[in-house]
C-alpha cells in the first residue's frame, strides 16, 4: 500500500511542477494589465474552449456527478443535459457579441467595466458588479482551497492544512506570475487530463467486467431503473436540472474567455471544440458511474462514499503511477476553477474598484504588479477563510451559480441584444435577480423546490425591462451597438 502511494505521489508532483513551469513561461508574454487580465485578447478557439470548460466544471465533474449517477442512475443526467445546452447557447449567442462589443466599448477587460461603458453608467454599475464578484468569488476561491485540502487528506492522509496550503500555494504561484495566459494554458492541460481520464477509465472498466453487455446485465441485477432517464423524475426536478444551463450567461470566469478570443469569428470553432469536450466529459462521468455500479454492487456496501467512485475505480484498474494521474485529474479540476476565479476576483478589485475610483492611470508594469497584488490579497483572505472551513462558507457557494446566473445573466443578454437597456434598469434587475435567488433558496416545499435560478432569472428580466422603459436610454449607443452586432455576425 505504501508503495502504491509513492507512485501516486510521483504522478502528483510531476503534475504540480508542470503547472508552475507553465506559469513562468506565460510570465514572459505578460507585459501590461490587459495581458495579465485578458491575455492581450489573443486566445485561440482551442485554448478558449478548453479553458472555459475546465474552469467551469471543477471537481463536480469527476466526483459530484459520478457520485450522483452512481446513487440515483441516469435520471441524474438531466443536470448535465441542461448544462450542455446552456453552454452551447452561451457560445452561440453570447460569445461573438461579447467579444466584439467589449472591444468597442472602451476596450473593456472585465464584465463590470463593459457594463459601465455600454450603459454609460461608469461608477454605479462597476461598483455593484465589482463588489458582487469580489465577495462571492473570494468565497468560491476559499471553497476550492477547502476542496484541495480535503482531497489530499482523503487520498494521501496528509493533514488538511498541509494539503490546503500545497494546493493554494501552487495555484496562487502560477496565477500570480503568469496571469490570464498561465491560467488559460494550465486549463488546457487540466482539461485534457480530465476528459482523457473520463474516457479511458470507463472503457477499461467495461473490459474489466466483461464488456458492455455484461455491464448492463450487472446493473440490471442491482436495479434496472438506474438505466432510465425518467424513472423517479418529477416535472419540477427536470425543469430545475435543465435550468442550470441558464447560469452560463452570467458566470464571469467563463464569459471572460469569450472576451479574450482573437476575434468574434473564432467563437464558432470554440463552440464546436467546447461542446465536444463537454459532451465527452459528461458522458464519461455517466459511464464511470455505471461501471462503478457494475463493479461495486450496491448491496455489498463496498463503496461507502459514492463520490469516490472515480478514485476507487482508478486505483483498482490501473498501475499506481497511472492511478496517480487519475487523482491528478481531480486536482486539476479543482485548481483550474480556483485559478480562474482568483484572477476574475483580482480584476474586479483592481480594474473595477481601484482604477474606477482612483482616477489615475497605470503604467504597463504598474498595472501588472497591481494585478499581482490583487491576486495575493484575495488569496490571503480566501486562505484565512479556508483554515477553518464552515458550513456558512460552503453553503454560500451553493448559491453562487444561481446568484451569478440570475444576477448577471439577463443583464449581459439584454446589454448585447437590447439597445433600450438603461443603467438604472440593469442595476435594478441585477439586485432583483440576486434577492430573489436568496429568498427563494431559503424557502422549502412545493413550488420552492424549483431551482432558484429560474425565478431569479425571470425577476431580473422583468425588473430590468420595466425600469428601463421608464428611465432615459443611454446616449450615443446606437452606432456602437449596431457595429458590435455587425462584427459578431461576420
Amino acid at each position: 500500500m505504501q508503495f502504491d502511494l509513492i507512485w501516486q505521489a510521483v504522478s502528483m508532483m510531476a503534475y504540480l511542477i508542470a503547472m508552475i513551469v507553465i506559469g513562468f513561461v506565460a510570465q514572459a508574454r505578460t507585459k501590461n494589465l490587459g495581458d495579465y487580465m485578458l491575455g492581450g485578447r489573443g486566445l485561440g478557439p482551442f485554448v478558449s474552449a478548453l479553458s472555459a470548460g475546465a474552469s467551469d466544471m471543477s471537481g463536480w465533474l469527476l466526483m459530484g456527478l459520478p457520485g450522483a449517477l452512481y446513487l440515483g442512475g441516469l435520471v441524474e443526467l438531466w443536470i448535465a443535459i441542461g448544462l450542455t445546452v446552456g453552454a452551447w447557447l452561451n457560445w452561440k449567442f453570447v460569445a461573438p457579441r461579447l467579444r466584439s462589443y467589449t472591444e468597442l466599448a472602451g476596450n473593456s477587460i472585465t464584465l463590470p467595466s463593459f457594463l459601465g461603458a455600454r450603459l454609460r453608467s461608469t461608477y454605479g454599475i462597476r461598483l455593484v458588479a465589482g463588489a458582487i464578484i469580489l465577495v462571492f468569488f473570494t468565497l468560491y476561491v476559499s471553497s476550492g482551497m477547502v476542496a484541495g485540502g480535503t482531497f489530499f487528506e482523503s487520498s494521501f492522509g496528509l493533514p488538511y492544512l498541509w494539503g490546503m496550503l500545497l494546493v493554494a500555494g501552487v495555484t496562487v504561484l502560477y496565477t500570480l506570475v503568469g496571469g490570464f495566459l498561465a491560467v488559460s494554458w494550465t486549463d488546457v492541460v487540466q482539461g485534457c487530463m480530465m476528459v482523457t481520464a473520463l474516457v479511458v477509465l470507463p472503457l477499461v472498466g467495461m473490459m474489466h467486467v466483461g464488456g458492455p453487455g455484461a455491464m448492463v446485465a450487472a446493473i440490471n441485477a442491482v436495479d434496472p431503473s438506474l438505466l432510465s432517464l425518467t424513472t423517479g423524475a418529477t416535472a419540477i426536478g427536470v425543469i430545475s436540472s435543465l435550468a442550470w444551463g441558464l447560469g452560463y450567461f452570467g458566470q464571469p470566469h467563463i464569459l471572460v474567455r469569450f472576451m479574450a478570443l482573437t476575434d468574434a469569428a473564432e467563437a464558432k470553432a470554440g463552440r464546436r471544440i467546447g461542446i465536444t469536450w463537454m459532451a465527452l466529459s459528461c458522458l464519461g462521468a455517466a459511464a464511470t458511474a455505471l461501471v462503478g455500479v457494475a463493479v461495486y454492487q450496491h448491496d455489498t456496501g463496498r463503496l461507502a462514499n459514492p463520490e469516490a467512485v472515480f478514485i476507487t475505480l482508478g486505483q483498482l484498474l490501473f498501475h499506481p503511477l497511472l492511478a496517480g494521474f487519475m487523482l491528478a485529474a481531480i486536482l486539476a479540476a479543482i485548481m483550474s476553477t480556483i485559478s480562474s476565479q482568483l484572477l476574475v476576483t483580482s480584476s474586479a478589485l483592481v480594474e473595477d474598484l481601484y482604477r474606477a475610483f482612483a482616477g489615475r492611470g497605470l503604467s504597463a508594469r504598474g498595472g501588472v504588479w497591481l494585478g499581482r497584488i490583487g491576486v495575493l490579497i484575495v488569496s490571503v483572505v480566501a486562505g484565512v477563510l479556508a483554515l477553518n472551513p464552515s458550513d456558512t462558507i460552503l453553503g454560500l457557494v451553493a448559491f453562487a451559480w444561481a446568484g451569478f446566473g440570475a444576477g448577471f445573466g439577463p443583464t449581459i443578454l439584454l446589454s448585447l441584444y437590447w439597445k433600450r437597456l438603461t443603467g438604472w434598469g440593469a442595476l435594478a434587475g441585477m439586485l432583483a435577480g440576486a434577492v430573489v435567488v436568496f429568498w427563494w433558496g431559503s424557502m422549502e416545499g412545493g413550488i420552492f423546490d424549483l431551482y432558484e435560478i429560474l425565478p431569479g432569472f425571470l425577476a431580473n428580466l422583468a425588473v430590468a425591462y420595466g425600469v428601463s422603459m421608464v428611465t432615459p436610454p443611454p446616449a450615443g449607443v446606437d452606432a456602437e451597438f449596431d457595429r458590435a452586432a455587425e462584427l459578431a455576425a461576420r
